[in-house]
């Protein structure tokens, strides 16, 4: 005789089994009619989705309610009784939701439920979201706005989620992302590169004014209310990279290439190896950006710990002219711990140098890209103290006003000329530009959080740095994965202890 469990799955498997019959009847109907593919493709799409519907209740259905009896003992010693009615939660699928009716255990109804069997055994995600579904809409939400996201979606499963539930999923994810940071391998030393090199950068994200604050805004300003500003996210990236060796005038060569006429004999430049970029907006109650800057550069220390345990490798911090950077590098990879080789981006410097030739030649004049090439000849050279020297030299016929801002860009060379014996640099292969950290800020900052019309609130921005880092370090597999798991053992800390003593109809 059979079981009630054989019969159930012997009629959940008829009816799978007559669907997919009418799939089979379903493309031969199409041949027959002539149907174009796009159509039939459409209808096989969504015999796929109601299949998936009814393989995945019954699933459900083989797994039963939970129940363990009128009584239960967890690993800890704590014996919790069966509460008398079945206790129903919504679970959204990829292939829509549904409400699961399951035994739960605690000390009465209006208390909290302790103990739920089915919920452990499944390892149903805390959220109504399945992981799958979280981990589809999280995946898209790093690289597109939350609106899209829940369209494209809705077109592909045939359900709508809100844009609400989008964004508390996506902050609950990144609550895990510095645990995730933590628990990252080092990397097998035998691939990494020569060097390894640190380097950060700040960019600003579009915040949404405060709403009591807009509301004061608006009653004064009316139509013309300006949007909240911005705050100044940062970014780091640590990664390895073979030596590189070149001359100035190699260098020099290069910056003044024309697109597109770089010969095949150009050497190519090594790509990084482990290249881990993150980013945070954090700001603690005076305001200050002192929370990002110890997530970050307290971030990049440990990763120089562990992979460079030995202090082996030359060390090259590269980054641009902003002080509370370099005061944060000093901080965080302090001298007597860390033999750091610091470098001004270049790129940078030659920004300063195209300002000083706007203070002496017209824009767009014949002798000021000659004058440009010499200095930054000069600095390539290592030969800082000439170029200042000549600036000051030629500006003692400016105006004062003129007179002022070469100033400043002397001042910034003075500043900074102990970071810029690039001769000495190239000959030892490293990097002296941040194009890294550079692509990085278009990547994770501008491409998803500066387009028209965006503004965040503080918690939503660094939540999304911190996934779209994830995301674009290639790493967006191994976080959910892990995120399943710290979730799973938080939610079912007995759930190991208990498996053996389930008794689910599936196991009859």
């Amino acid at each position: 005789m059979r079981t009630m469990h054989e019969a159930l799955a012997s009629v959940n498997g008829e009816q799978l089994l007559g669907q997919v019959r009418e799939m089979v009847g379903y493309v031969e109907q199409a041949v027959q009619a002539g149907q174009a593919v796009h159509e039939v493709e459409k209808g096989l799409w969504d015999r796929v989705l109601a299949l998936g519907r009814q393989a995945l209740g019954m699933f459900f259905r083989l797994c039963g309610d939970g129940d363990e009896g009128e009584w239960v003992t967890l690993a800890d010693g704590r014996r919790w009784r069966r509460l008398e009615a079945l206790h129903a939660r919504d679970y959204q699928s990829v292939f829509g939701r549904f409400e699961l009716e399951r035994v739960v255990y605690g000390s009465r109804e209006s208390q909290k439920i302790e103990y739920a069997p089915l919920d452990a055994r499944l390892e149903l995600p805390q959220s109504v979201f399945s992981y799958l579904l979280q981990d589809w809409d999280q995946v898209l939400a790093v690289e597109m706005p939350y609106g899209q996201v829940k369209a494209t979606l809705g077109r592909i499963l045939g359900f709508e989620q809100s844009v609400h539930s989008l964004e508390r999923t996506q902050r609950k994810l990144a609550e895990e992302v510095p645990a995730f940071w933590e628990a990252q391998p080092v990397p097998p030393a035998e691939q990494e590169g020569q060097v390894l090199v640190c380097t950060a950068d700040a960019k600003g994200v579009p915040m949404r004014r405060p709403a009591q604050e807009a509301r004061i805004e608006g009653a004064r300003a009316g139509k013309g209310m300006r949007p909240g500003g911005k705050k100044m996210a940062l970014l780091g990236s640590v990664y390895t990279v073979e030596a590189h060796f070149r001359t100035p005038q190699e260098v020099l060569e290069a910056l003044f290439r024309p697109p597109g006429t770089e010969s095949r004999s150009t050497p190519r430049r090594p790509e990084p190896c482990f290249k881990r970029v993150r980013a945070a907006l954090l700001r603690d109650e005076a305001e200050s950006t002192q929370p990002q800057l110890a997530a970050i550069f307290g971030w990049m220390a440990q990763e120089v710990t562990l992979r460079n345990p030995s202090g082996q490798k030359p060390l090259v911090l590269v980054m641009d002219g902003q002080e509370s950077l370099w005061n944060a590098g000093c901080a965080y990879l302090p001298e007597d711990r860390f033999e750091v080789i610091e470098v001004l981006d270049l790129l940078h410097a030659s920004s300063y140098v195209w300002q000083a030739a706007s203070l002496f030649y017209p824009s767009g004049s014949p002798e000021s890209l000659p004058w440009v090439k010499q200095q930054l000849g000069l600095l390539l050279e290592g030969k800082v103290n000439t170029v200042i020297e000549a600036l000051r030299r030629q500006g003692t016929h400016l105006s004062a006003q003129r007179q002022q801002a070469l100033e400043g860009i002397c001042g910034y060379f003075e500043s900074h000329a102990h970071r810029m014996a690039y001769a000495e640099y190239l000959a030892a292969g490293y990097p002296i530009a941040s194009g890294v950290i550079e692509g990085a800020c278009r990547c994770v900052v501008n491409d998803r959080m500066q387009r028209s019309g965006m503004r965040w609130v503080l918690q939503g921005a660094h939540a999304m740095l911190g996934l779209r880092s994830i995301s674009l370090s290639g790493l967006w597999e191994e976080f959910m994965a892990f995120r399943i798991a710290q979730e799973s053992a938080r939610l079912y800390p007995h759930r190991a202890a208990n498996d053996a003593d389930m008794d689910f109809p599936c196991a009859a």
